[in-house]
């Protein structure tokens, strides 16, 4: 059986050395977690100097058989395989945190042997190289997340400097040793080697500060690993293919000089900006303590039961016969003051009475019919079980006549929330299809507010007053956050030096209170700054100011619209336009604010609930400007963003499916001063 020396050598050879670079990664990881819990701010070396050092795993293809002038093999050598020593000196410019350059000059080791080949008589011909250059590697250096990870590609130009030497007895950097057997046939130079060869190379690589947090000098180790293709490289002689691929796996050192600013020195810390963010802010023309808010709030035509049960839940409000005699929904018209820094207890207590809702207009429009669908994952019989106790409730206790309201059991309702496929949270998905849907082509009972057949029960009109109303508050925007910043805050300084902070935030865009800022101030002028940490390390200071004053007297109601979207769902905006089109545009006066906010309710991904919210408020904005622009109003303001499953904006919990169902939705505030 033939040995393949050459390739067993390489093989034990290539397996110590990713040996050892896969611990030293480790440790590296554990420096590095070390040194990024240390909370100092520096600035980033402009340039920086040192040296790598690597080993070259060199692939060799392409034929060779006339090794020079005196001496041809008696069979030809194809691929082979070596490793080599990669030593060199290093310089980089950075100008920006995500482009830059390097440059390397240094000693680079291409030896290798070829694969043996057999004589036809048996006898076994092996031949090895101990080629290698000077070479000159000039690389454009990209850092697409401004972290310590970093893509590098460029020209290689390699100088075999045997070629610039007197003439020597045996130059290693070209020679070559060739066996016959056991016994070495020759040892000698190959002909016709290229004085300089030209390839490309591509690599990777990730850097870990070493430095203390407190020197100025810092200091950088950085593990790559790079790869010079054959097919864009010249061939190492003149003559005959022989052409070798080579892939680097090493370790650079680098050195550079920049400032340390303490975290106590923060304010004073010069702007430092990767990608710029851009950082603004509105304010109310006047902040109002409370506001009047009539409200058009939707009722959502599900009834939902708890797991396995067809008795209507306890939540839900239930009267005797004798209260629902005197039941007007007129009744859930007022409430009291609510502060918005709870849940909408009055919205849900209207939802709450949604069967007595329902019994009362049916009393009120003898003509109109309903037909319940029950679903139950259990099967129909127990999803129209579920049905026939609403349609026994509204009998019994409203006196409904029976023939009015027919039922129906099905295994999920038409419009379910969990779909084919969903595999996360399945729980609160499959307690949201534990319902019974109330239908009704009678429009005393239902409102098409979707188009087609998407029908809800008609609105209930709310009045209440709202302490710190949504047109309070302002909006700080910080433009391109998201992919910069891996957080900010704000400190706002009002014109005696008292300090108020507030975050961390990760998102574009946040809203504060101007109650909260004013304190027991009735007016004030206030300096803004905000402060972000890029993902990096770097940091951001933005600055800019507000005159805020309160305003106690009694301000024009705001008028309120809810949409609401099924589970997952953002392209029903669209079905709304009638709606938004010819309900909501023409309340909206001129020089008037609209305020649109979108919601998400907890089920599913964070940042994709937030993207969903921003784009159902913002799809409701293009609808309401391109009305607005037909009806000739003028001077409307939009204010515009979405809050997404963010539980401290949330206008309800989540504990509930109906609560879900609220939070998936956009609210529309008209302001009309």
């Amino acid at each position: 059986m033939l040995q393949h020396r050459p390739v067993n050598r390489s093989q034990r050879l290539v397996s110590f050395w990713l040996t050892r670079m896969f611990f030293s990664s480790l440790i590296l990881m554990s420096v590095h977690a070390t040194i990024l819990a240390q909370e100092v701010q520096r600035t980033q070396p402009t340039w920086w100097f040192g040296g790598a050092a690597a080993l070259n795993l060199n692939f060799y293809g392409g034929t060779t058989q006339t090794l020079n002038s005196a001496l041809m093999t008696p069979s030809p050598f194809h691929k082979g395989f070596g490793a080599g020593l990669y030593l060199a000196a290093l310089v980089e410019y950075r100008p920006d945190p995500i482009w830059g350059g390097i440059l390397q000059v240094g000693y680079d080791d291409r030896r290798g042997s070829f694969y043996d080949v057999t004589r036809p008589c048996g006898q076994l011909l092996t031949l090895s190289s101990t080629i290698s250059y000077i070479s000159i590697e000039p690389s454009l250096r990209i850092a697409p997340f401004s972290d310590g990870f970093y893509i590098f590609g460029g020209p290689r130009i390699g100088f075999n400097w045997a070629l610039n030497l007197p003439k020597s007895s045996l130059s290693d950097e070209k020679a070559f040793v060739y066996t016959q057997g056991t016994t070495i046939a020759s040892r000698g130079e190959f002909s016709e080697v290229r004085k300089t060869v030209i390839s490309g190379q591509i690599g990777v690589g990730y850097e870990f500060e070493l430095a203390s947090p407190n020197a100025k000098t810092q200091v950088n180790l950085a593990p790559f690993i790079s790869w010079q293709p054959w097919f864009f490289s010249r061939e190492p002689r003149l003559t005959e293919s022989w052409a070798v691929s080579t892939v680097r796996a090493g370790v650079a050192i680098k050195f550079g000089r920049g400032s340390v600013i303490h975290r106590t020195e923060f304010v004073a810390m010069p702007e430092v900006v990767e990608r710029d963010v851009q950082f603004s802010l509105r304010a109310p023309k006047a902040v109002p303590v409370n506001r009047r808010v009539r409200e058009s709030f939707p009722l959502r035509n599900y009834v939902f039961f708890d797991e396995g049960s067809t008795e209507i839940a306890g939540r839900y409000i239930l009267l005797t016969k004798t209260q629902a005699a005197s039941f007007k929904e007129e009744q859930l018209q007022e409430f009291p003051p609510k502060s918005m820094a709870g849940r909408s207890v009055r919205q849900m207590t209207v939802y709450d009475n949604i069967l007595n809702i329902l019994g009362d207009r049916m009393k009120r429009s003898p003509g109109a019919v309903v037909s319940l669908s029950g679903a139950s994952e259990n099967g129909p019989v127990q999803g129209k079980a579920r049905a026939e106790t609403i349609k026994k409730y509204l009998v019994d206790v409203f006196g409904i006549e029976s023939s009015r309201i027919t039922t129906e059991g099905r295994d999920k309702p038409r419009i379910p929330s969990e779909v084919s496929g969903a595999t996360k949270e399945l729980a609160l998905l499959r307690a949201e299809d534990r319902r019974v849907d109330i239908e009704s082509d009678s429009p005393e009972l239902m409102i098409q507010v979707g188009g087609g057949p998407h029908y809800m029960l008609k609105p209930v009109h709310i009045v209440a007053v709202e302490e710190d109303p949504l047109d309070s508050h302002v909006i700080f925007n910080v433009v391109g956050a998201k992919e910069v910043l891996s957080s900010w805050s704000l400190e706002i300084t009002d014109d005696q030096g008292k300090v108020l902070r507030f975050g961390p935030s990760t998102r574009e865009q946040e809203s504060i209170s101007g109650n909260a800022i004013l304190g027991d101030r009735s007016k004030g002028e206030y300096k803004v700054v905000m402060l972000g940490q890029t993902k990096s390390g770097r940091f951001v200071r933005k600055e800019s100011a507000v005159y805020l004053f309160r305003r106690d007297t009694p301000m024009k109601d705001v008028v309120r619209f809810r949409i609401l979207f099924d589970f997952d769902k953002s392209k029903t905006v669209a079905s709304y336009e009638t709606f938004l089109t010819d309900i909501v545009t023409p309340l909206i006066p001129d020089s008037g604010v609209v305020i649109i906010h979108g919601y998400t309710d907890i089920v599913g991904d964070e940042v994709y609930n937030d993207s969903l919210s921003n784009q159902r408020a913002q799809d409701a904005q293009s609808i309401l400007e391109r009305a607005i622009a037909k009806s000739g109003k003028k001077e409307i303001m939009f204010e515009t963003f979405g809050f997404g499953e963010n539980p401290q904006y949330a206008t309800f919990d989540n504990f509930f499916p109906e609560e879900r169902f609220y939070n998936r939705s956009v609210i529309i505030d008209i302001v009309p001063d």
